[in-house]
C-alpha cells in the first residue's frame, strides 16, 4: 500500500470514528456533564510538555479567557480548525483571550506541524492518556477536535466536539469578553 493511500486510509477512518464519536456524544447527552466549575479547575489544575519538552500548567492562563483545544496531527477535522484558533489568537490577544493548544501526539510530529502552519499560541503535547482526561472534563464522546472554553474565573462556559468556525467561537467568545 503506498504512502498517499494510508493516508487516506487514516483520514477516512479518522473522519469515521470523529462521526461515530459525533453521534454517541449526541445520543448520550444528558445531566451526567461534569460541573462547570470542577471540570475547569481540573483542566486548570493540569500540567502537560510543552514542544520545548518541559512541563506547563495550564494555571499559567487563569484569570483570562481560555479557549483549550485537544486535537492530533493525524485528524483531519482538527487540522481543518488550526487556522480559526490563530485568527481567533490574533482577534483576541488583546483582549485577554489565550488558546492553547493540547496534542494528543508526538512532539517530532507536532513541532514540524506547528512551524508549517505557523501556529501563534501555545502547544502542549499529551499522551494517549490525555484522552482519559479531556472524557473527564467533557469529552464524554472521546473523539478529536474537542474545545473547551474557560471564563475568566475558570469555569467551563462551553464545550464544543468536531470543528468550531470562526462565526460559532466569535459568538462563545462575545459574553466572556
Amino acid at each position: 500500500m503506498t504512502r498517499a493511500l494510508q493516508a487516506l486510509a487514516l483520514a477516512a477512518l479518522a473522519i469515521l470514528f470523529a462521526a461515530a464519536g459525533f453521534l454517541y456524544y449526541q445520543w448520550r447527552s444528558g445531566p451526567d456533564l461534569p460541573d462547570p466549575a470542577a471540570a475547569g479547575q481540573k483542566l486548570l489544575a493540569a500540567s502537560l510538555k510543552g514542544l520545548d519538552d518541559r512541563s506547563q500548567a495550564l494555571d499559567q492562563w487563569r484569570g483570562q479567557v481560555l479557549v483549550v483545544n485537544f486535537w492530533a496531527t493525524w485528524c483531519a477535522p482538527c487540522r481543518e480548525e488550526i487556522p480559526v484558533f490563530i485568527q481567533v489568537q490574533d482577534r483576541y490577544r488583546a483582549r485577554g483571550v489565550q488558546c492553547v493548544g493540547i496534542a494528543i501526539d508526538q512532539p517530532e510530529r507536532v513541532r514540524p506541524y506547528a512551524s508549517e502552519m505557523g501556529i501563534n499560541y501555545p502547544l502542549l503535547v499529551g499522551g494517549i492518556e490525555t484522552m482519559e482526561f479531556a472524557r473527564e472534563i467533557g469529552n464524554r464522546a472521546g473523539v478529536l477536535p474537542f474545545t473547551l472554553v474557560l471564563d475568566r474565573s475558570g469555569r467551563v462556559a462551553a464545550t464544543h466536539i468536531g470543528t468550531y468556525s470562526v462565526d460559532a467561537l466569535d459568538k462563545t467568545l462575545a459574553p466572556l469578553l
